[in-house]
């Protein structure tokens, strides 16, 4: 769930509507002794006492038991001052569990149809002579197998990291929503958009905030390791020459180049014609260095805002420029319009990351610049 940046005005002495407030005092006082306590009609504000060595243990008791009585507590310090606000949790509409699956079955039928494209030999639709072929029982098996599914389940990995990491910090999260789309665009299709979870409540802290941002990459990127390695095994040499002007070719990212050099000697003029299964294990690798960007409600705007705090704004600008002046002009401009630059704080701000995530973040850091690459796509011309 998108948790917005809210900024509490107006505390005054007016009864907040629907708001339990002998409840409210019982459960923060139990944790954080109070010596003032502020409302409006939908805020109350808890000036409170610390203890930095429970801080983490108690907040997070505290926002569990609030939230299975509808409210959201939202430590900040202001002034010098620690102030516990709490809202009510707004009512949401939760999708029921067969649109995940309408989407999940849909998204593998446009895989494989674009699998079979993919083994007839082209990149879209448009460049088929007889548009039944996608359609034949060896290019629909071949484009599943070697396709299809290792694709999937490199989104499916991703995303279920995402979701069981949340279950173990208490935090509601959707299924997958799988994002289907049939090969329709001309010169390259993956037959996806990829996928999400929705998380149902805001982020507890920074610790949380980190360890799902991360767990869907790092899952992720486990399952495309094998895919890309077995794939570029099974891939063959070619002359550069046989590439038609006006076709597209795939950039490279370093990782992707560092496996190519381990199983083929690729002489001058020649280039590498990947498999399925190599493309697959392209698009994975793709997708993860995407997630890793630093920019709002990524898996990487997770993860720095995590790390560097409100200061996530400024390397989400310095990623912005870097995706202007690269092939990704056009994403960049997207990202911008749906999710902004920034991410908002989670529930707790306060509390500190320790050695062993600082040494992960490291390693997403390390994937990130690995598998980032500047121009996936070009035109032969």
């Amino acid at each position: 769930m998108k948790d917005e940046n809210w900024n509490p005005y107006n505390i005054n002495q007016q009864q907040p509507i629907d708001m339990d407030l002998e409840f409210l005092k019982k459960e923060i006082s139990q944790r954080f002794p109070f010596y003032d306590m502020r409302f409006n009609s939908n805020t109350v504000a808890f000036f409170c006492r610390v203890d930095k060595e429970s801080l983490e243990e108690n907040f997070e008791s505290l926002r569990i038991i609030l939230s299975k009585n509808g409210y959201i507590p939202m430590l900040r310090k202001e002034h010098g001052e620690d102030i516990i606000y709490i809202i009510k949790k707004p009512r949401r509409k939760e999708k029921p569990i067969w649109v995940n699956i309408i989407l999940l079955i849909a998204t593998i039928i446009t895989t494989i149809l674009t699998g079979s494209l993919l083994n007839i030999g082209v990149s879209d639709i448009y460049s088929l002579e007889n548009i039944s072929e996608i359609f034949y029982f060896n290019n629909l098996v071949t484009g599943a197998a070697y396709f299809a599914l290792p694709l999937m389940l490199i989104l499916f990995i991703h995303e279920m990291g995402h979701y069981f990491i949340s279950k173990k910090h208490n935090i509601s999260a959707s299924f997958p929503f799988f994002l289907p789309i049939p090969p329709i665009f001309p010169g390259f299709n993956i037959g996806t958009f990829g996928a999400l979870i929705s998380s149902r409540e805001p982020m507890a802290d920074k610790k949380s905030l980190f360890d799902i941002g991360i767990a869907g990459p790092l899952a992720g990127f486990i399952v495309a390791i094998p895919v890309t390695v077995i794939g570029i095994a099974m891939s063959e040499i070619v002359p550069i020459g046989n590439v038609a002007s006006g076709e597209t070719v795939l950039g490279n990212s370093i990782l992707f180049s560092i496996i190519t050099d381990m199983f083929h000697n690729i002489p001058k003029d020649y280039g590498l014609s990947m498999s399925l299964m190599a493309f697959a294990g392209w698009v994975g690798l793709l997708i993860t260095s995407i997630n890793l960007l630093p920019i709002g409600q990524l898996d990487g705007g997770h993860i720095f805002r995590a790390v560097f705090g409100n200061k996530q704004k400024y390397i989400a600008w310095a990623a912005f420029i870097i995706m202007v002046f690269t092939g990704w002009w056009f994403f960049a401009f997207v990202i911008l319009m749906m999710t902004g630059s920034s991410h908002p704080p989670p529930l707790n701000d306060e509390n500190k990351l320790d050695i062993k995530r600082k040494l992960l973040f490291i390693s997403a850091l390390l994937i990130l610049i690995i598998c980032f690459i500047p121009y996936p796509i070009y035109v032969i011309p």
